[in-house]
């Protein structure tokens, strides 16, 4: 198989000239990383003329290694590229996919350019523009009614990916020994978090909340919809990373947003924007929403896939003991 090498410029210009991705007499000018993915081994390549991105899956997840995960899940992300490429409302936020390699796991995608996602929201210094947050609600908004299904099927269940999201969200954080000490993360976290490992009430509704997740849906979904999946550039707001993507509950994209609204200590008024500019808001069951919501904030807070937090323990606390109340209603 091969594997994406930026410290072996020759073997990627073969490979490259092989896949026709280079055409020829085009040479590779420079190899860098574009961001701090975490699943995945993603690459820039920079010709004389132009740039594009590399991005390959193996059977773990790329920053956790320990960490298994489906190894063939860019092929999921490249269909769903494929699917939304008729919709130009959705496709003008995304890169444009250029080429597949399915043997070796590999997809080429259009260069954004130089620039920066969203997790400088975590500083908890910054606020999302109204017109920035507009793009990301009518992302959504297009996305789940332009394929919108009216007979449920297998397209896009991407099961293996959803299992393993469901593990993070659902299972791992509650689990009294899971082997990550969340002191590490903040002093006195892993006392914070203790009474929701041992919530068996949480549990029962976490258990309920699970299988809506799991389970198969009409609205075609982002499936990370979160600021690490948001991209400013030149060109504006762009979307990536939709490896986690499934039909499902419109809810879930929805509720994963508004949790990281919370989770960057947005405005109330930033929050009722959102639910005012969804155009479908009012059909959506707002008890599922809530939970996932709740369920998207304990699991940043004492999950695996932490964030770059600039939180204080009390901030922290509280942010979970409102969680838990969103989830039991």
């Amino acid at each position: 198989m091969f594997i994406l090498n930026a410290n072996k410029p020759e073997e990627l210009a073969a490979y490259l000239y092989q896949q026709k991705w280079l055409t020829d007499g085009e040479t590779i000018v420079s190899v860098s990383k574009p961001g701090e993915g975490n699943m995945n081994r993603v690459l820039r390549i920079e010709a004389v003329k132009r740039s594009f991105i590399l991005k390959q899956s193996s059977g773990y997840v790329e920053k956790y290694p320990q960490v298994l995960a489906p190894e063939n899940r860019v092929l999921t992300e490249a269909a769903f590229y494929q699917k939304i490429a008729s919709a130009k409302e959705v496709q003008d936020l995304m890169p444009t996919l250029l080429g597949i390699d399915a043997v070796n796991n590999l997809i080429a995608l259009e260069d954004l350019g130089k620039s920066n996602d969203y997790t400088v929201l975590y500083d908890l210094k910054g606020r999302i523009p109204d017109e920035e947050l507009l793009q990301l609600v009518n992302y959504i908004n297009s996305l789940h009614q332009c394929f919108e299904k009216t007979v449920v099927d297998d397209e896009l269940a991407n099961a293996e990916m959803k299992a393993l999201n469901y593990e993070h969200l659902f299972e791992y954080p509650f689990k009294v020994e899971n082997g990550f000490d969340l002191d590490l993360v903040q002093v006195g976290l892993q006392m914070v978090a203790m009474p929701y490992k041992k919530d068996a009430e949480l549990k029962e509704k976490m258990e309920r909340l699970g299988s809506l997740y799991l389970s198969k849906g009409n609205y075609l979904l982002h499936g990370d919809f979160y600021p690490g999946s948001w991209l400013k550039t030149s060109d504006g707001i762009k979307v990536i990373d939709p490896e986690f993507c499934f039909y499902g509950l419109r809810e879930f994209d929805l509720g994963v947003l508004l949790a990281h609204l919370y989770l960057t200590t947005q405005q109330e008024s930033t929050i009722a924007f959102v639910k005012e500019n969804y155009s479908s808001f009012d059909e959506l069951n707002t008890a599922i929403l809530n939970g996932f919501i709740g369920i998207e904030i304990m699991r940043r807070i004492i999950g695996l896939a932490q964030l770059p937090l600039k939180m204080d323990l009390k901030t922290k606390a509280d942010l979970l003991a409102f969680a838990r109340e969103l989830i039991l209603k």
